[in-house]
């Protein structure tokens, strides 16, 4: 309940390493991100310091990641930050870590074509369903209406 959700700019820094495990398909790739200023004395953009972040993407987002992604590729990427740390050889690693919620190509900085996957066909062949009839949304006019006959007076 209490999770750091992040949504990073970056670069695919590695090509995603895609695997099934017992639990579905993983993938992971690295994501670079530098900091970007502008320097008033030279009046010019200038790249400051580069994060990188391992992404890690489950089930069905691994298997389109894997088949989307690139080394280069500008992404977005929207998940679940995990800091560890953790003691090698006598000095202690940082490692940032995102459980990816949603990844998609920065659209700022190209384009992109949107395919969805092919979807498995069913076992059984079952008949198409019949077809249902068009909703008549239409309201008739007043001219079109047959006219209401006067009441016989008594």
């Amino acid at each position: 309940m209490n999770e750091t959700i992040v949504s990073v700019v970056g670069n695919v820094a590695t090509q995603p390493v895609y695997r099934e495990v017992a639990t579905g398909p993983s993938a992971r790739f690295r994501l670079a991100v530098t900091a970007r200023y502008l320097d008033r004395e030279k009046n010019e953009w200038t790249d400051g310091h580069t994060n990188f972040f391992t992404v890690w993407a489950n089930r069905q987002l691994a298997t389109n990641a894997a088949a989307s992604l690139t080394v280069g590729d500008p992404v977005l990427v929207q998940g679940r930050l995990k800091v560890r740390s953790e003691v090698r050889e006598q000095q202690t690693w940082t490692s940032a870590d995102i459980e990816a919620v949603a990844i998609g190509h920065d659209l700022a900085r190209g384009t992109s074509a949107f395919r969805r996957p092919g979807r498995p066909e069913p076992a059984v062949s079952s008949p198409p369903p019949p077809p249902r009839p068009e909703p008549d949304w239409e309201t008739p006019d007043a001219a079109s209406q047959p006219a209401a006959e006067p009441a016989a007076v008594t």
